[in-house]
Parts: C-alpha cells; structure tokens; sequence
C-alpha cells in the first residue's frame, strides 16, 4: 500500500511531533510504500537547510519530500505562523501530485488535519487523522487566539475534516470522549498511545549528570520535559515554595513557551532549580535523577493535551505525581495502575503536604516505582505502532 503522511515537522527538526513521526513512518515503512511530506527543518532542528523549492530524500522504502517552507525561530508566533502558511501553501499542490491510497495527517501545523481531509477529498482517498493535540481548543486554552469568528470557522472546518477521517487515531480515552462529544460515531475513533521504547532503567548512580540534576538535594521532584501551556505551574511553585526550608528540590530539565514566565514565578526560591534539553542519550540518566516525576495537565485542558512523557516514565520504574483533573487520562492511568498520586491542579497546599508525605515514605514510592515498570511493558510502543499499522490497513 502506498501511504502519504502529511507533517510539518519532520527529522531533523528535534519537536516530539518529529520523532513520533518518523516512528510512525519506520513501522508502517515495514509493509508499504511512504512518502512523508514535510517543511524544511525549522523546529530546533539538528541541522539547516538552505533554501530550495522543493527536495527529494531516499530513505529506503520511505521517500521525504520537503517543500521549501519558511524556517524562522519558533519562539515568535507570527513568524511560526508564516513557517505553517508557507508549508501549506506549498504542500497541497505537491500532494495532490503523490500517488497515494491513503492519506495521513497529524497535527503540524495545528490546522494540518484540515489540510489533510482537503488533500484526501480533492485524491478521492480515505484519509485517517492522527490526533497529537486537540485544536482549536488548545491555541485558545493557551491564549494563542481569542474566540472570534474565525475560531468558530476553523471549529467549523476541523468538525468538517473529523467528519471526512475513516478513523481518527487519539492519544488518550480523554481526548477520544472530547471528539466523540463532537457528533463523530465512536467506531470511528481509536486510541492509540504513543507508548515508550524498552529501555532498562538507570540506577541512581554518581553519574555527572544524575548529580547535576540533583543538586545536592536528598529528594528530588521533577519535572523533564516542556514547559508549555497546559502546566499548571503556578501551584507546583508555589507548593515548592511552602517546602523551601524542607530537604527537597524542584528540578525543571526543558525548555518551552512558558519557560521565563515560570523562572519569573520562581525567582528568588531556593529549591527550585532550571535545567536545559539533555541530548538523547543523556534521556535514561535524567528519568533516573527523579524521586518523584510531575505530570501535569491544567483543568480545562483534559483531553485536549495528553502527556506522553508518562510512557518513559514508566519505562524507568518511577514513580509519579500528577497534577491532573480527575477526569484526564493521566489522572485515570496513575490511578488504575497505582504507580503515583493523582492531586488537584488548583491546590498547591495539597501538592506540599503530598510531596512531603512521599518524601518520607520512601518504601511506598519504591512501590509505586516498581509498579510503573511492570506496567510499562502493556504500554510498549512497538505494540502501539503495531496497533496504529492495524487501524491503517483496516481502512484501506
């Protein structure tokens, strides 16, 4: 079968979408033909490329082709937003020039699920909708844009291309309800989890940079990974704060949007700590410098962002708090597989007097630690690409 998957982002642009992407290309590349269609690298990426219109890469049974998109900085909206038209504008022609039977769309640009049901109607092909975050509902819940008429369009149209999609690929039971809510017939809609690669955990050894992350601290919160919109960061800071003088650190390893806002936040606090990206191969040391790993979700935002960093926090035998609404699919995972603390987004006093329980219980966190990693092995992700090879294949 040939498959044509329609994504931004793409290695070496290093986003999460990226990665997952090209994991989704390397399973579904085991039985068919791919063509992934994507911009120039301008995520952060690990190498630039220079201007061209459009440009063809091999990689085995995958073609690449990149359009000659825009590549400003991410950290400005506007010129992101001239990154995602320039790629749109250019993508639709050449896709409508790709010999496909099935066309895939994740959600790089956020509107790209649109794109993809247009492209998949003009191809008469069926078309199936990977689901990383549910918008518009996230750019408002982010403050990205404003309830306007052109929110309740792209609303309109998003609902439209839902509606084109034979199925529709969710990351959590959350986001799947939210869709379902929508008018979409349940059928139609799979949860497919990002999952986590196999990994053997990492001892918490005197490695430099477990020692880097911790401190000097005896017990260590963490939070690896981006600090975006939907955290709640307020209440984790100032749950840090009531535990200042307490023997325990708050570690943040990311950047993200909302990284100076929370360093503002935290100004002044001596046992909150802000740490850069680490390097892949630095990832299992960084899981391992944690007592206790944050996951965090603002109330609202329950289905519209699901964390997928909880799968590699699982893989390395942690346990975790999460800052969740009761009706998220993080708060309903750690809750069912008893491997963490689920407390309200909204209560930093109730994160204090959790945090210092935990830290004083530590036979009780090895618990949950060790039932994390027996659990991460039913979230694998080669079992979750499987499973997303299956869906695929079913509707062709």
């Amino acid at each position: 079968m040939r498959i044509l998957l329609l994504n931004e982002y793409f290695p070496p642009d290093t986003s999460a979408t990226a990665h997952m992407a090209s994991a989704v290309v390397d399973a579904l590349a085991e039985c068919h033909s791919v063509t992934v269609l994507c911009g120039r690298p301008s995520y952060d990426p690990s190498e630039r490329h220079p201007f061209y219109l459009l440009r063809r890469e091999r990689q085995g049974a995958v073609v690449v082709e990149r359009v000659g998109s825009t590549t400003f900085p991410r950290f400005r909206m506007l010129r992101r937003v001239c990154n995602y038209l320039s790629y749109v504008a250019l993508s639709i022609p050449c896709a409508l020039f790709v010999r496909t039977d099935l066309v895939m769309a994740m959600t790089d640009p956020p509107f790209e699920g649109i794109v993809g049901a247009f492209v998949a109607a003009l191809k008469r092909k069926p078309f199936v909708y990977n689901i990383r975050d549910l918008y518009p509902e996230m750019a408002l819940a982010g403050k990205i844009v404003r309830p306007s008429l052109g929110v309740r369009v792209w609303e309109r149209l998003h609902r439209w291309a839902l509606g084109r999609a034979s199925r529709i690929m969710v990351l959590g039971e959350d986001t799947r309800e939210r869709i379902i809510a929508k008018g979409i017939h349940p059928a139609r809609v799979v949860v497919v989890r990002d999952g986590a690669r196999a990994t053997p955990p990492v001892a918490m050894l005197d490695y430099p940079v477990i020692r880097e992350i911790r401190s000097g601290f005896p017990f260590v919160v963490l939070h690896a990974g981006n600090l975006g919109f939907y955290g709640a960061w307020e209440t984790i800071i100032k749950a840090a704060r009531m535990l200042e003088h307490e023997a325990m650190g708050f570690v943040f390893v990311g950047e993200g949007a909302l990284r100076a806002q929370v360093e503002a936040i935290a100004k002044g606090a001596g046992n909150i700590r802000f740490l850069p990206f680490r390097p892949p191969d630095e990832v299992p040391y960084v899981l391992a410098a944690g007592d206790l790993h944050l996951v965090t979700i603002k109330r609202g935002l329950e289905g519209v962002v699901v964390p997928s960093k909880i799968y590699s926090i699982l893989a390395a035998g942690r346990p975790i708090l999460a800052l969740a609404p009761e009706a998220s699919d993080t708060a309903r995972m750690v809750r069912r597989l008893d491997c963490g603390v689920v407390v309200d987004p909204d209560d930093p006093a109730a994160v204090a007097a959790v945090v210092q329980e935990l830290a004083n219980d530590r036979e009780r966190l090895a618990r949950m630690g060790e039932r994390a990693l027996q659990a991460a092995t039913d979230f694998a992700r080669d079992k979750e690409l499987q499973l997303l090879r299956e869906v695929i294949e079913g509707v062709a």
